[in-house]
């Protein structure tokens, strides 16, 4: 791609998502945007993050961009090799400081739908993929990050069907309930960035797209949300540096950030 061509949105919420990634920190990889992010912090702000992947890669030696979790990319020059349930088994012993997930549906308070639309379960409006190990990431990892688009029925006050556990209804709750970690601490989307109000934990604005005013990110949430006192600050936009990066060393092939036609 042309590399004076602005961003496009898949674009800008890869560089988001990086955004959210801290250097030093233990980093759950998914396929997808989170697998970019990933690599795109490493390449950047971060480069002393340790990427584990769901198949079992533990911190791979970068390569070209890998299909998906399960593409043998994500286990070049590995350290170590491990099978899936001990991959899951890292979050609950405390290895892992931050995962992904994206959602079909995600409520206030962060609990996460990807099993089925509509209320009955025997004869669903759609019948989606299911957990997989989203449930073991979201009730095992420290910190939660969750990525996708905004709509009013992908943004219910209440989800179809709570496939991994988010703040569940809110307070303590999600720990009164035995679960560990912090749960979801943002959830990002093509109108900004949200985090949870601190006591209610709440779905809160923390940051919106430049150009998107609270109205039309309230006028796509299906429930009140909640939003800071005061100004609400700019997410930050990719750099002209970063997008170079992005195209011609993350993805440059555009597996993952080629918007579909």
């Amino acid at each position: 791609m042309n590399s004076d061509t602005p961003a496009n949105p898949l674009e800008m919420l890869a560089y988001m998502i990086s955004q959210q990634i801290e250097n030093d920190s233990v980093v759950y990889v998914g396929t997808g945007l989170p697998m970019v992010a990933a690599i795109l912090a490493r390449k950047t702000h971060a480069p002393n993050i340790t990427m584990v992947y769901e198949s079992g890669g533990q911190d791979p030696i970068l390569g070209d961009m890998p299909w998906s979790v399960g593409c043998p990319l994500t286990w070049r020059k590995s350290a170590v090799l491990m099978e899936m349930a001990y991959s899951f088994g890292q979050s609950f012993n405390g290895y892992v400081d931050m995962a992904f997930l994206g959602f079909a549906q995600v409520d206030m308070y962060g609990n996460v739908n990807t099993h089925h639309i509509g209320n009955d379960l025997t004869n669903p409006k759609a019948r989606l993929t299911g957990s997989g190990g989203n449930n073991d990431l979201s009730s095992l990892t420290e910190k939660m990050v969750l990525v996708g688009l905004q709509t009013p029925e992908r943004f219910p006050e209440k989800v179809d069907f709570i496939t991994s556990v988010g703040h569940l209804e809110g307070g303590n709750t999600r720990q009164e309930a035995g679960l560990i970690g912090k749960g979801p601490v943002a959830v990002i989307s093509q109108w900004g960035i949200y985090d949870f109000e601190p006591e209610t934990k709440r779905m809160r604005v923390k940051t919106l797209t430049p150009g998107i005013p609270f109205e039309i990110a309230e006028q796509t949430t299906g429930f009140e949300l909640l939003k800071p006192e005061g100004e609400i600050p700019e997410s930050p936009m990719i750099t002209e540096e970063a997008l170079h990066i992005l195209r011609t060393s993350v993805d440059p092939n555009g597996v993952f950030t080629t918007m579909p036609s």
